[in-house]
């Protein structure tokens, strides 16, 4: 995955690019290889669960950095928040969104919601860039009044840090294909952008068909914030697989395809998602439990987009 995102950049730094076609190929191979890194490289590491080994836990979580990402921010985004709080409105943040978009049927509703399932696959395509410019600061910020990065001088530094990777992934991944290939820097701009579209689409489905499906539950805490729920029972009843029996989906994502056994283990690599996921689902059974699993993608799209349909009503389904 690490060639596959920075190989395609190599040659595009070498000048040896003289076609528009090629350089459009190039930034989108790219782009499929920024996916991979984000979901089955630094997604493992910045779990733990890479290798028994801290530092190169830490090593490899900052292969992020590198994709124009930062580690700090998805540490607490992904790993306490939406892993603590999976599809629970206002403390997941992977539910908080723009107004014009809605992904539980506990979020407000506005009239321009009925049309999300035509317009999101455009903003998913775009959600990367978003990462890479504005939404990493907003982030950290909030979680900085949220009591997180709270040691002397840690969001200081957090935030230095940011600036300093993301000038770096600009310059290597933006400025100096400008300056090396022969086009306008127009051309150069938009398959950067075609990079990131392929990413973000790709990153962007992965995640949501993962949990806002018509199956998943989106549950409420009561008046003194409790859930009224075990954490293994919660994760199984807001969490849906997709494709298993695909190698090749399989490899692309990082095995994000077995969702459930990752959120019910996010401590466990992914390579070994394929072997637990009978025991996983025995045990399921065994106490009781929802085990969803699409059989395969294309169908767990479908499903997503019925849910996103779903949820552009002004009356959504009925939820726990």
């Amino acid at each position: 995955m690490l060639a596959l995102f920075f190989v395609p950049l190599v040659v595009l730094a070498s000048g040896i690019v003289t076609t528009v076609w090629l350089l459009f190929l190039l930034y989108i191979l790219s782009g499929f290889g920024m996916a991979g890194i984000g979901m089955g490289v630094m997604h493992d590491a910045i779990h733990g669960a890479y290798s028994k080994n801290k530092k190169i836990n830490t090593l490899l979580g900052y292969s992020f950095n590198l994709i124009g990402g930062n580690a700090t921010v998805w540490r607490i985004q992904h790993n306490v928040l939406h892993h603590t709080y999976t599809n629970i409105e206002h403390s997941d943040d992977d539910l908080n969104a723009p107004f014009f978009l809605r992904f539980s049927p506990h979020a407000k509703h506005y009239w321009v919601h009925q049309f999300q399932h035509i317009y999101i696959w455009f903003f998913y395509g775009i959600s990367t860039i978003s990462w890479i410019t504005t939404k990493d600061f907003v982030r950290m910020k909030r979680y900085k009044d949220m009591g997180f990065l709270n040691k002397k001088n840690e969001y200081t530094k957090a935030e230095i840090s940011m600036i300093a990777w993301k000038l770096l992934y600009y310059g290597y991944a933006l400025v100096l294909p400008m300056i090396m290939v022969p086009f306008s820097w127009w051309i150069v701009l938009l398959a950067f952008l075609s990079m990131h579209f392929v990413t973000g689409t790709l990153i962007s489905i992965v995640f949501q068909i993962a949990h806002i499906m018509p199956n998943n539950e989106f549950p409420l805490p009561d008046d003194k914030g409790y859930i009224d729920d075990n954490w293994y029972s919660h994760q199984f009843a807001t969490t849906s697989n997709f494709s298993p029996n695909s190698k090749l989906l399989f490899w692309l994502i990082g095995g994000l395809n077995y969702q459930v056994e990752h959120h019910v283990l996010p401590d466990v690599c992914h390579v070994h998602y394929k072997k637990i996921t009978k025991i996983v689902a025995d045990t399921a059974q065994e106490f009781g439990m929802t085990y969803n699993v699409k059989t395969s993608m294309i169908r767990a799209i479908s499903d997503h987009t019925k849910m996103l349909v779903s949820l552009g009503k002004k009356q959504t389904i009925s939820v726990v």
